[in-house]
């Protein structure tokens, strides 16, 4: 039996209940006297008109219960209506087209929130497959890049000739191109992956100073391009301190990395970019300083949101993923991010739980200038 047969024969059966509540509140009303009043049993068959059937069939369910307990005040017409007996008759009608005008919203409601079910139903594929495509192309743009580097690879190595110095600077600025891109194209791959699985963390524990040295060895070569001075000093001391957290290395590296970059991006050429680590109530705070243009108050909330770009050049110059990938490595961590404007540039920072089997305390050491 297909689905629209099973259809028809519930609807089937549906209109016999009413239509045997129909009877038996008839065979009560017209075999008793006028003030003895049965109308109210009509209220059945309009619950299950108003749930089982549609608003059509609700309204005429209602209607004939209204005029059918009306109708007792004139037949059989062996006795004599009274006004308490009318007044018991109105009640009733009353009672009768309240629930049916209740059913009739409830089934209002119900269609409306179905409707709205099926839609969010609907945006959720749609969200699914667009993630899964950018996860598919992202993942295939990949092959190519990789393929691109290497060839750019064996051109500068002149594996395919003599190469000139300005083919040199040319490849240069191709490896670079190409490195970014990729770059971008394994930011967007982490994102999604992490917006549809969850970040996995591989936490140690780690001396938050020590990692920041290294990241601003990795940045090294874009400072000094950019001729950005770097310089690592402690926010509460003059002493070299240990600043430990249980944190994956790997991933509290790329946010590093993801804020120097930005800061050094929108540093003035000969201008410098700190990065100050100090403690506070049982956290340890990293913030990186930079003497670029400010960021506008109203877009300091929404730096961190996913492909977020604000109206100012300094956010214009992003695709919004570093930050969103960040803030994502950093909440992972229990920890909180945040981004503040002052005359002079802009501080990027962020915080996590210290350590606690181990206070920092002072140490022989260095300042990286």
């Amino acid at each position: 039996m297909s689905y629209f047969d099973q259809l028809i024969q519930v609807r089937h059966h549906i209109h016999w209940l009413i239509g045997t509540i129909f009877v038996l509140v008839i065979l009560l009303e017209y075999s008793t006297p006028p003030p003895y009043v049965f109308g109210y049993l009509y209220i059945g068959a309009v619950l299950i008109a108003s749930i089982r059937l549609n608003r059509q069939a609700t309204i005429f369910v209602t209607s004939m219960a209204i005029v059918c307990t009306l109708l007792n005040l004139l037949i059989p017409g062996v006795e004599i209506v009274t006004p308490a007996t009318v007044a018991n008759r109105v009640i009733t009608v009353l009672a009768l087209g309240v629930t049916g005008w209740l059913g009739d919203r409830l089934q209002t409601y119900e269609q409306a929130i179905t409707q709205q079910r099926l839609q969010i139903q609907a945006q959720e594929k749609l969200a699914q497959m667009r993630e899964d495509f950018v996860s598919t192309l992202t993942h295939d743009l990949k092959t190519p890049l990789l393929g691109a580097l290497e060839t750019l690879q064996a051109l500068r190595s002149g594996n395919f000739g003599p190469v000139s110095l300005a083919q040199h600077r040319v490849f240069d600025v191709m490896t670079r191109s190409h490195q970014k891109t990729l770059q971008l194209v394994e930011t967007l791959m982490d994102i999604y992956h992490n917006d549809a699985e969850g970040l996995r963390l591989y936490p140690q524990r780690l001396d938050l100073l020590v990692l920041a040295e290294e990241t601003i060895t990795d940045v090294l070569p874009l400072a000094t391009s950019r001729q950005i001075h770097l310089r690592v000093r402690d926010k509460n001391s003059d002493f070299r301190r240990s600043y430990y957290v249980n944190g994956d290395a790997l991933q509290l590296s790329r946010v590093l990395v993801n804020l120097l970059s930005n800061a050094i991006n929108h540093s003035r050429r000969g201008s410098s970019v700190e990065v100050v680590i100090g403690s506070d109530r049982g956290y340890y705070q990293v913030q990186i300083i930079d003497e670029g243009q400010g960021i506008p108050s109203d877009e300091l909330p929404h730096l961190f949101d996913r492909f977020y770009q604000g109206q100012g050049d300094r956010q214009a110059k992003g695709t919004g993923l570093g930050l969103y990938l960040s803030r994502q490595i950093i909440e992972a961590h229990h920890g909180e991010i945040w981004a503040e404007s002052y005359s002079q540039g802009a501080v990027f920072a962020f915080r996590l739980p210290a350590y606690m089997d181990q206070l920092p305390g002072p140490t022989t050491g260095k300042m990286i200038a």
